[in-house]
């Protein structure tokens, strides 16, 4: 099976999924940052939110915004971490926020989202733009944080061991179409086979069936670039070989921002969302069987 079949909760935007204790876990863009809940990948639930209401830094820090956007979710040192984009639509008034929790089961007594606050921002003087966060560890055990949309493109800077980022460490772009606008963003960094492979979205989103993102892939031996694209075009200089367009399914339209996600077995799926031409353009769930093809990442 190429495209899993999917049902219940299934519409979304920028979603990741994340396993504990044999549940599979679903975080979204949405308000509060919505979570489903599944036991095999194919039938979701609604079971509930991060947050209840917006923790009140964020309405200081970016004035206007509302739901939190493409959620990335990471275990470590005993807490379950979540970053989320502070942000409005089409500006770069921006934050990364952080909260953590011990378990992501709801029915725990150990289950609450701790809100950290502000991990990095970004202003209208910057030339980035801080949302779409994924979080990488490298070779030494050091997490870096990917993030960054349209502006200067894909931004990484490393974090401390609480998950913030270390002091006085500089920006390294390492993905942009060098063009204005520069539409790259949703990037995801996964390793295998020793490479680190750059997923990103080309394009715009969020405009149904209009949508023309599609998503595109490099690799490179060092956890921050250079990344090239099988043509040996660096994902810097506006390289990236696409690997799921809008236009290969009949049904999908401007599939983009997707993670990796590999279960205990070592199967390993691409998960992204796209737009339904059968269903007035709704952003849906798509989790594909993700392959590996003389060092590439390949779908049927």
């Amino acid at each position: 099976m190429s495209l899993l079949d999917v049902s219940g909760f299934v519409n979304t935007h920028d979603p990741v999924i994340k396993k504990e204790n044999g549940i599979y876990y679903r975080f979204q863009t949405g308000p509060g940052i919505p979570v489903s809940v599944s036991r095999n990948l194919h039938g979701w639930e609604f079971a509930g939110k991060v947050f209840d209401s917006n923790p009140p830094w964020t309405k200081v820090t970016v004035p206007g915004s509302t739901d939190f956007w493409a959620p990335e979710t990471v275990y470590r040192n005993g807490f379950w971490r979540i970053y989320y984009s502070v942000s409005t639509f089409g500006k770069n008034r921006s934050a990364i926020g952080l909260a953590r929790t011990r378990t992501l089961d709801f029915s725990s007594p150990d289950f609450g989202w701790e809100d950290l606050g502000a991990v990095i921002t970004s202003s209208p003087d910057d030339d980035f733009n801080c949302i779409d966060p994924a979080v990488i560890s490298g070779a030494d055990g050091t997490d870096w944080l990917l993030f960054g949309s349209f502006w200067g493109g894909l931004q990484m800077i490393p974090l401390d061991t609480d998950g913030f980022t270390v002091p006085g460490a500089a920006l390294k772009t390492v993905a942009s179409r060098r063009t204005d606008p520069n539409p790259v963003e949703g990037g995801f960094i996964f390793p295998h086979g020793g490479f680190y492979y750059l997923f990103a979205s080309h394009d715009f989103c969020c405009r149904g069936t209009a949508s023309s993102y599609h998503i595109v892939v490099g690799r490179s031996e060092n956890v921050t670039g250079p990344f090239l694209d099988m043509f040996g075009k660096d994902m810097n200089e506006g390289g990236g070989t696409t690997l799921r367009d809008g236009f290969s399914r009949s049904r999908w339209a401007g599939p983009g921002h997707n993670t990796v996600f590999q279960d205990d077995d070592g199967k390993t799926y691409l998960v992204y969302h796209a737009y339904d031409r059968n269903d007035d353009g709704k952003s849906k769930l798509q989790i594909e069987d993700l392959r590996w093809e003389d060092g590439w990442p390949a779908l049927d």
